[in-house]
């Protein structure tokens, strides 16, 4: 049977980590699911979890006027949603919308924080996994952008 620190454990998203950060970080997951186009989270709305995604596809989206909704990226099976829970003041920059059933793990923000706090090495080694995240959505956007308004001539 596959449990929560089981599978964190074998993720890339978690590998290397010391077991005892598995077991803190397993202390602050859950499953969830998502149906076929339901928002997951809204920008500007507070942003107190991350997914890690197990089955199914989610857009993170941006909404720009007189044009709508611009797909930045798609995420799927193996990836990770969500770094707004670790920089104050822990709000959503993206939408992010399922586009199928989507099954994940939940990781609550308040109680990871909480934990990266009284054990510095496990914040450190957080911060450093979900900087790489920062800077694959932010070329993603910037790709996004420049799709758009390259083309403008």
């Amino acid at each position: 049977m596959e449990t929560l620190e089981k599978i964190l454990a074998e993720h890339a998203f978690f590998k290397d980590l010391e077991e005892k950060h598995i077991r803190l970080i397993v202390g602050c997951a859950s499953n969830v699911r998502f149906d076929a186009g339901k928002p997951i989270f809204r920008e500007g709305e507070e942003a107190h979890q991350f997914y890690l995604l197990r089955q199914g596809k989610v857009a993170l989206e941006l909404y720009a006027p007189e044009r709508g909704f611009i797909t930045i990226e798609t995420l799927g099976d193996g990836d990770i949603l969500g770094w707004s829970w670790l920089i104050p003041p822990y709000t959503w920059h993206f939408d992010a919308k399922a586009l199928q059933l989507t099954r994940a793990i939940a990781l609550d923000g308040k109680c990871l924080r909480k934990k990266c706090e009284e054990d510095h090495d496990l914040g450190y080694e957080l911060l450093k996994r979900f900087s790489h995240i920062m800077e694959q959505r932010l070329t993603s956007t910037r790709l996004q952008l420049l799709d758009i308004y390259g083309a403008r001539t």
